[in-house]
């Protein structure tokens, strides 16, 4: 990464995180990473669905916690990676997820703490934290990637 925006938003309920996810989906191309943090029930999912929804997909989408990847399919792509019930320090190659790291789909990471050694190019990070019932205070940082026109 060579430099990065920052911004931070505010939503006071499920539908504002999700308005503002589908627009934030918008901005995302084929090749984009997006990592997302948060504790559980921050509304990381609630993001994941925005930004397929922002990406055309109109399909059911929901957690992979157990599958570990989802895919929604429209333009570009999207596969939905849920890391949360990988134990710390997991490989990427080692549970066969390689073959996401360079595909031209946008990839959304839940949990990426739990990877040692994620080499990812990653377009930007996303950092939910839970105010109060249903409110939300969202971090994302863009990155700028080496050799990429700003």
């Amino acid at each position: 990464m060579s430099g990065s925006d920052s911004e931070v938003v505010r939503t006071s309920s499920e539908e504002e995180t999700l308005a503002w996810a589908r627009e934030f989906g918008k901005t995302l191309k084929g090749g984009d990473c997006v990592l997302l943090s948060g504790p559980l029930g921050a509304g990381k999912t609630v993001v994941c669905r925005g930004v397929a929804q922002g990406r055309g997909f109109s399909g059911r989408t929901g957690s992979p916690t157990y599958a570990i990847v989802r895919e929604y399919r429209c333009e570009p792509p999207i596969y939905h990676v849920d890391l949360y019930r990988l134990p710390e320090g997991a490989d990427w190659e080692e549970i066969g997820l390689e073959h996401y790291r360079f595909s031209d789909a946008i990839t959304l990471i839940e949990w990426p703490e739990r990877l040692a050694g994620l080499d990812l190019e990653v377009t930007a990070t996303v950092e939910l934290k839970p105010v109060g019932e249903s409110g939300r205070v969202i971090s994302v940082a863009r990155c700028q990637l080496p050799g990429a026109s700003a």
